[in-house]
């Protein structure tokens, strides 16, 4: 695959496709944005004033998007990708949405002879500029095969997770549970550094003992312990706690339609839902201490 188009250049986007140039693949690239187009310019990708011209002589096509509905009009519409992209092009989505929009976008491509996977991705920005991603794919064992030499360029981690949809029923089941990891994180360290602990002392000691997880050994939700995350820069940029929020509200839609009980996910969607209510939701989700808990 010599021509890839990528459409979706935000914080996760735009790293990912800086490093499929440095892997050496052509892109042609789409965003609503200038800024990232023209980073992506820079770095020596193609710009298209259109997601049909970004994809109309591709091998294959990546997208990084929002939610759902963004999916669904970037393939589906009347002049969406479905409708311009060449026969025989690989189509790769890595955003993170309902498993049944994966379905019905992946059923839809089938029907115009394309194939398609689910690629959510994980390992935050950091991972996305870094080259180590984990991906978690739906589709055939085929099609992950194809795809497996641009995920590589983007990640470390390559997981096939089942059928069309279960990369993204994989990818929210872990998110839900960062989600309540990151609680638990700024909880306990809340409850440190009031009674008087040093957060960074805290943190060694629980990254060291059976409290140890990701949100406190990569991504430190408090400012001063750790350099390049979110919470050494005001909680700018990473992942939006809005972001966080959309897929919590997956999962429990998830959930209902299997009726599995998730207490503590549920829980977890409320805090979110406070703390975007409370303006915080264009913040990083390591920003939740802002605000109290409960």
């Amino acid at each position: 695959m010599h021509k890839i188009a990528f459409i979706g250049l935000g914080n996760m986007g735009a790293p990912m496709a800086l490093n499929l140039l440095k892997a050496g693949f052509a892109l042609r690239v789409f965003d609503l944005s200038a800024g990232p187009l023209q980073r992506l310019a820079e770095a020596g990708a193609e710009i298209a004033e259109h997601p049909a011209d970004a994809v109309a002589d591709a091998d294959a096509v990546i997208s990084m998007l929002p939610a759902s509905a963004h999916v669904q009009r970037l393939y589906l519409g009347a002049d969406g990708v479905l409708a311009a992209v060449p026969a025989g092009a690989l189509l790769i989505d890595c955003s993170t949405i309902a498993a049944a929009t994966a379905r019905e976008v992946a059923a839809a491509a089938a029907a115009r002879g394309l194939t398609m996977i689910d690629a959510p991705v994980s390992g935050g920005t950091a991972g996305a500029a870094a080259g180590t991603l984990t991906f978690i794919v739906g589709g055939t064992a085929d099609a992950f095969e194809r795809a497996r030499p641009l995920l590589g360029a983007m990640g470390r981690n390559l997981f096939h997770a089942g059928g069309n949809g279960a990369g993204q029923v994989a990818k929210i089941c872990n998110n839900m549970l960062l989600g309540i990891q990151m609680i638990g994180t700024i909880e306990a360290l809340q409850l440190g550094v009031a009674s008087g602990v040093d957060a960074a002392v805290l943190s060694d000691i629980m990254a060291r003992s059976s409290g140890r997880n990701w949100t406190l050994e990569v991504y430190n939700p408090w400012p001063g312990v750790m350099d390049g995350v979110p919470a050494a820069r005001g909680y700018s940029g990473g992942f939006g706690s809005d972001l966080m929020l959309k897929d919590l509200g997956l999962a429990a839609e998830a959930a209902a339609a299997v009726q599995a009980p998730i207490a503590l996910g549920a829980l977890a969607r409320e805090l979110y839902r406070q703390h975007s209510a409370a303006g915080h939701g264009a913040l990083d989700f390591s920003s939740l201490r802002e605000v109290p808990a409960g």
